[in-house]
């Protein structure tokens, strides 16, 4: 490898890392933001959500390299041309296409490594990332005795806090009342101050009440004891008690992964498996055709095609009702009205039915071909990049970065739209979801052919000289 390629190779993979990094720290920080909620105040386990964040960055992957692809690129050619390198490498006889070779191996190996991770880690890491959110947002929260609220969150007790300490775990002025297995509340315990705090295996939650008393009403013992189950009242006063609640139900419990399906969560192969029984279904559903769900509702009769006792035949009646009774013309309307409604019926249903599987393989198909524009994306930003850095030449994160944000929301608007497009059924996979490659593929080749020949292309003082010109000509012609 010769000298200006390692040169090359060092100046991409720095900026390369350094955007990587920073991209996935956004997105990061904005599911973060999306899910707080469901975050926050459940008592989860430190390692649950960082095993969450980090199936959420698996997921962010498709977004972050394309950007940082493009972002670093710029970088890195905007650098090298605002310190004159890239006049330097220019003038040792090295071509701009030459001097990006090196670069370009680089993306294509990134490119090969980002279709291997959609189609063998991403599906899994998807699974995972879906099982687990699903689990998180479905988790009970761990402020289950908040103040001032009767809280049921125990089964059979109902508790009300008055006031809580900063520290969480003192509390002021609790009730508790305990219910008994017919669903009545025959006990009820009042303390002014009480002591909160777990198990060491988090299974029980220990209150340690002080300074109250507990209300408690029961069957007597005669025979008329099981009549009236509040025969007995008792109350006893005490110094300092203990209450122990059960926390099993608040304990967080994983779903089961195998539970949740999705094309997200399909490589390759089980894709093109579940697109061929979609496309059989349909297929199957289309033989049904509409004859079949039509004969069931038309009438007719059978008439022998040479009849002995009718020599002559007779004219239709314009008017089939002419000549009936009222009644029984009402009954023929009726009738007609009612098999029309259930044809109706049986018309949409299957209409709904088909457009619903066809939804799902048009949802198929746009999986599937996400498996190869992810790569076919970091090769076309990086066209853009490198002769676009070169052309503006300028480095840091100030002009590439809004150049390169630009382009990528140009990007990522296309690929939208058109992936909206083929879920819809009104494009095909192929046009849909490579639109965005095909529109920006040609610009990439021709920055690079600009930037081959050194053109002004972002050069103001440029376009300055090009409108004087005009200008002039114009006042000459007047």
């Amino acid at each position: 490898m010769k000298k200006i390629h390692l040169l090359l190779l060092k100046s991409f993979i720095r900026p390369f890392v350094v955007t990587f990094v920073i991209v996935m720290f956004v997105l990061l920080m904005l599911f973060l933001w999306k899910y707080i909620d469901d975050l926050i105040g459940k008592g989860f386990e430190w390692y649950v959500i960082l095993e969450l964040m980090m199936y959420a960055c698996a997921n962010n992957v498709q977004m972050a390299l394309p950007l940082s692809v493009l972002l670093s690129s710029i970088m890195t050619y905007g650098s090298l041309g605002e310190n004159y390198e890239l006049v330097a490498i220019k003038s040792a006889g090295i071509s701009l296409t030459r001097a990006m070779y090196p670069m370009f191996i680089v993306v294509t190996i990134l490119s090969v490594s980002a279709f291997l991770f959609s189609d063998y880690m991403l599906p899994k890491a998807n699974q995972k990332y879906y099982s687990l959110l699903w689990s998180v947002r479905e988790q009970k929260s761990a402020n289950f005795l908040p103040e001032k609220v009767f809280s049921n969150s125990f089964p059979g007790y109902t508790i009300r806090i008055g006031k809580k300490d900063p520290d969480g775990q003192t509390l002021h002025n609790l009730v508790i009342y305990e219910k008994s297995p017919n669903s009545l509340n025959t006990s009820r315990l009042d303390a002014k101050k009480g002591l909160m705090y777990r198990t060491p295996n988090n299974q029980y939650l220990i209150l340690v009440l002080e300074d109250g008393v507990r209300y408690e009403e029961m069957a007597g013992d005669g025979p008329h004891g099981a009549l009236n189950p509040r025969q007995t009242f008792t109350r006893y006063r005490f110094k300092k008690t203990t209450q122990r609640l059960d926390l099993t139900g608040f304990a967080f419990k994983p779903t089961d992964e195998s539970l949740f399906k999705a094309y997200q969560m399909m490589d390759l192969k089980l894709l093109r498996h579940e697109m061929d029984s979609i496309q059989h279904r349909i297929d199957s559903t289309q033989l049904d055709n509409f004859k079949s769900i039509v004969i069931n509702y038309v009438k007719y009769f059978t008439v022998p095609h040479k009849s002995v006792s009718i020599k002559k035949p007779v004219a239709a009646k314009a008017n089939v009702l002419a000549g009936q009774p009222r009644n029984v013309q009402s009954s023929i309307i009726s009738n007609g009205l009612t098999e029309a409604r259930n044809l109706t019926d049986a018309i949409k249903n299957r209409n709904a039915t088909l457009k619903e599987t066809s939804d799902n393989l048009h949802g198929a198909e746009v999986e599937y071909q996400k498996k190869f524009t992810l790569s076919a994306a970091c090769l076309a930003l990086f066209l853009i990049g490198a002769p676009l850095g070169a052309i503006i030449r300028k480095g840091g994160l100030g002009l590439p970065v809004v150049v390169s944000v630009v382009f990528f929301l140009i990007y990522y608007i296309i690929s939208t739209i058109g992936e909206k497009y083929v879920k819809a059924g009104d494009a095909s996979p192929i046009m849909g979801m490579w639109i965005a490659i095909f529109i920006l593929t040609p610009i990439g080749l021709f920055l690079s052919y600009k930037a081959a020949n050194d053109s002004a292309l972002f050069d103001i003082d440029a376009y300055t000289r090009f409108f004087i010109r005009i200008f002039k000509w114009k006042k000459v012609i007047s």
